[in-house]
Formats: C-alpha cells, sequence, structure tokens
C-alpha cells in the first residue's frame, strides 16, 4: 500500500456484494479497500476510526440507512471523505435524497471493474459523479420537491460573477471541466480556477453540491437542459 493510495470503505448488508467490490477495487492500482460495513451506523463509526477517502454507500440497509449515514459523514465542516451511493437499479427514488444529504454521486451494483474503479478515482478527487440523464431527472425532481425561491436570483447566488454563473450551469448539467471549456472556449485550467471559485464563494463541498445549489436556487429548470 502506498500513502497515495485512494482509501476505500465499503458499506452493504450484503456480504456478497462486499467481497465483490473488495476483491475487484483491490485488483486495481492506487486503490485500497481498508475496511467493511454491514450498516449505516458500522460505516460512521469504522470510517472515525479509518479514516476513508472514500465510502461506497448502499443505500437500503437495516437500521441506520445510506442516507442518514451519508448525512452523518459529510455533515461536519471538517468532513473530507466522499462517498458514492450504491443503488441497484438508476431510477432509484432514494438516489435524489442521497445526493442532498451529501453524497457526491452514485454507481448502479451491476457496474463493471473499469467502472467501479473510475467512479472511487472521480469521487475522491472531489468530482461529481451524475450522466447527463440522471442530472436532466434530478433537475425534475428538484422541481417537484423544492419550489424555486422567490429571492433574486442574484441573491441566490451570493457574488458570483457572470462567468462563474454560466459555469455553474454547466456544472449543473452535468459536463466535466474539458467539456466546459470546449463549450466556453476557455483553457481547462482556467474553468478548474472557476469552479474552485464558485466553491469557494457558496461555501459547497464540491461540484455535486455545486450541482444541487444550481436545482435549488432556480438558476437550472426542468427543460433548461
Amino acid at each position: 500500500m502506498s500513502s497515495d493510495d485512494i482509501r476505500v470503505l465499503i458499506a452493504d448488508d450484503q456480504s456478497m456484494v462486499r467481497q465483490g467490490f473488495t476483491v475487484l477495487l483491490n485488483a486495481e492500482p492506487g486503490i485500497e479497500v481498508v475496511g467493511q460495513a454491514v450498516d449505516g451506523a458500522d460505516a460512521v463509526a469504522q470510517a472515525g476510526a479509518l479514516a476513508p477517502d472514500v465510502v461506497l454507500m448502499d443505500v437500503r440497509m437495516p437500521g441506520t440507512g445510506g442516507i442518514e449515514a451519508t448525512r452523518l459523514l459529510t455533515e461536519p465542516a471538517d468532513a473530507t471523505v466522499k462517498v458514492l451511493i450504491l443503488t441497484t437499479f438508476d431510477l432509484d427514488e432514494y438516489v435524489y435524497e442521497a445526493l442532498r444529504a451529501g453524497a457526491s454521486g452514485f454507481l448502479l451494483k451491476d457496474a463493471s471493474a473499469e467502472e467501479l474503479a473510475q467512479a472511487v478515482r472521480v469521487v475522491a478527487r472531489g468530482d461529481a459523479l451524475l450522466a447527463p440523464n440522471v442530472t436532466k431527472r434530478l433537475i425534475a425532481e428538484f422541481s417537484r420537491l423544492s419550489p424555486v425561491p422567490r429571492a433574486p436570483l442574484k441573491d441566490r447566488l451570493g457574488a458570483l460573477t457572470e462567468r462563474e454563473t454560466e459555469v455553474l450551469t454547466l456544472i449543473a448539467q452535468g459536463l466535466s471541466n474539458a467539456e466546459i471549456a470546449v463549450r466556453l472556449v476557455l483553457a481547462e485550467q482556467t474553468v478548474k480556477t472557476f469552479v474552485s471559485r464558485i466553491l469557494a464563494k457558496l461555501s459547497l463541498r464540491d461540484r455535486t453540491q455545486a450541482a444541487v445549489h444550481a436545482y435549488e436556487t432556480g438558476l437550472v429548470r426542468p427543460g433548461g437542459i
């Protein structure tokens, strides 16, 4: 194990799922599974002891479920762990709540070894793991459950510049930094700088939370992408 390896904790009530993901991830360079948890409460306890970089979190578990465990792990101001939600199908009604609770994305349990490893790496570096089709459904769900605030949009977006607001809109549409750079005719490093400024100005943890903020403020609405 290298000190630079991504440390992963797997939380799932099914032993076969935990064991299978452990084998797959331990075979990947730069990733090490440091623990397995049988439910949400166990995940929170083990995360405190093992300090993983990423927790693979099942949603439906007995006792403390994945959503509450995600909230407990990500709520502290000094929290650094990223949560990647595991689900059996992409229409899981709990994915929306899990993202609001602080998850950085989600992954289907039938993902390939390559997809699993890539998801862990994406989330570990602070990027969102939201496919465009999922983003569209999330926007519709936010519209249904969270009416757009009446305050002027500029008040809800803090001190963002016009360009930063453009970048935030594209983040919420599921575009990567490279795709945003092409769309806005900017260098990718410039886009990274804009993303960092957006997160700092809005006191957000990562790109997923930036996307959630864009939905909740009404910056992005159904039909907008």
